[in-house]
């Protein structure tokens, strides 16, 4: 497959999975659609695990551990672990969100993460996420909902009352400027009306309807950009470009006899830090490797030495060369688009990368034939991290930080390079493909 037929099927996944639940909805459609079987283990469940078999597991609907069990003992070939997150920052909507304001119904939002707030003016936005409900059986269920039409908006406020916005630049009072406007007001309490329609769209009776996790999101789809289509653009793709791309090299070898475990694991709540029951600072990887050292029969000794044969690659974006913006950028670390994958290194191990681990991967660039470029962020900027050093200290594995370039990270609209999509499948393949 080439790479604009591969950005193709990025694009669909994207634009297929508007929240974290979504984009596990999506994995599983794919896995459904494989000709080698996949199944879904439940983490109440005992377990039953046959070399070469195909399993995931979910937790809380948004995180997914997936992994091909290894044809030799853990301790002789351990864990090959790829890391990515299913979340974008953005804007969550709140438990009392309708409210009536001058004729208007709107929704109060809160911030997730650090999104670039400016870029969800004037956008087609709607919502999707999960609803918990009371069933028929009144046990406690949920179910995904998705508004594909544009439902909500954020009009800008015109130059003529904000002259300053050009050379002051964009800024949103969090508390008061960032509700979105619904519709005119209506006769119903503005709870009311907003929870019937949250039952039209998701069939569930009204008075069942009892919390739920919804995002924003962007309606439009994703593109290819540039005089040659070289480029291409979407919401989400810090992180879904990882994603697609450590799940494409994990299917694309349908019949191959791994000795390690190849695992794929995709947590929610990186762009909040991490630390919760399903983020890669919880428990979910570490339970998950545990359990097939446990059903495998590996002792506690050999499960030790099975991490520390094992390698993680962290996999999230990183930031492009913009030729508009030159002193944000260190001079000998400009890395550019459509130009390889990208090797994230901080002496203050906001990235996970050192020295072997960046000799190992560029050896699978190497073999793979794909160019590699390295990062280092400038010294008088914050440096953001990834889910890599926290999770090769949970695990004690080597690991190293990688990524593809791109721009406008956190915006609602983000771009990156079509051949670089490319490029990262196939040194995830080699990683994989590597006894």
């Amino acid at each position: 497959m080439n790479a604009q037929a591969q950005v193709k099927k990025l694009l669909d996944f994207i634009d297929a999975s508007p929240s974290p639940y979504h984009v596990i909805k999506s994995i599983e459609t794919e896995l459904a659609a494989q000709t080698r079987a996949w199944e879904r283990l439940y983490e109440t469940d005992r377990w039953i695990l046959q070399p070469g078999g195909c399993y995931y597991v979910v937790r809380d609907d948004s995180s997914i551990v997936l992994f091909v069990q290894g044809q030799k003992p853990l301790a002789e070939a351990g864990f090959k672990i790829i890391g990515a997150h299913t979340d974008s920052p953005g804007l969550r909507i709140k438990p009392n969100a309708a409210s009536r304001t001058e004729g208007l119904l709107r929704l109060g939002v809160e911030i997730y993460g650090g999104p670039i707030l400016a870029t969800f003016t004037d956008r087609d936005l709607s919502l999707a996420g999960r609803i918990a409900y009371k069933n028929a059986q009144n046990q406690i269920d949920s179910t995904l909902v998705l508004f594909e039409q544009p439902l909500l908006r954020l009009p800008n406020l015109a130059i003529h009352m904000n002259r300053a916005v050009n050379e002051d630049g964009l800024k949103l009072q969090k508390q008061t400027e960032l509700p979105l406007l619904l519709t005119v007001a209506q006769q119903q309490l503005p709870q009311v009306f907003f929870l019937e329609l949250l039952q039209q769209q998701s069939g569930l009776d009204v008075k069942r309807i009892l919390s739920w996790d919804l995002a924003v999101y962007d309606t439009q789809k994703g593109v290819f950009w540039g005089a040659k289509n070289e480029f291409y653009a979407d919401s989400q793709l810090d992180n879904l470009s990882s994603c697609h791309a450590a799940l494409q090299a994990l299917l694309a070898e349908p019949d191959l006899q791994a000795d390690a475990t190849l695992v794929c694991a995709f947590f929610d709540h990186e762009e909040i830090g991490s630390g919760s029951n399903k983020g890669a600072d919880g428990s979910f990887l570490p339970d998950i490797l545990q359990r097939i050292g446990l059903v495998t029969g590996t002792d506690s000794e050999d499960y030790v030495r099975a991490l520390a044969k094992s390698f993680l690659i962290s996999a999230d974006m990183a930031h492009a060369y913009q030729p508009n913006f030159p002193n944000a950028f260190d001079a000998e670390h400009k890395i550019m688009v459509n130009q390889g994958p990208v090797i994230k290194v901080n002496a203050n191990h906001n990235y996970s990368s050192e020295s072997v681990s960046v000799a190992l991967f560029a050896n699978w660039c190497e073999q793979a034939k794909v160019p590699y470029q390295t990062y280092s962020h400038r010294c008088d900027l914050a440096c953001g991290s990834t889910i890599g050093p926290m999770t090769s200290a949970k695990l004690g594995i080597r690991s190293i930080d990688v990524g593809s370039p791109m721009w406008a990270m956190h915006s609602i609209r983000e771009s990156a390079g079509v051949q670089d999509h490319q490029y990262m499948i196939s040194v995830m393949k080699q990683f994989f493909a590597t006894n």
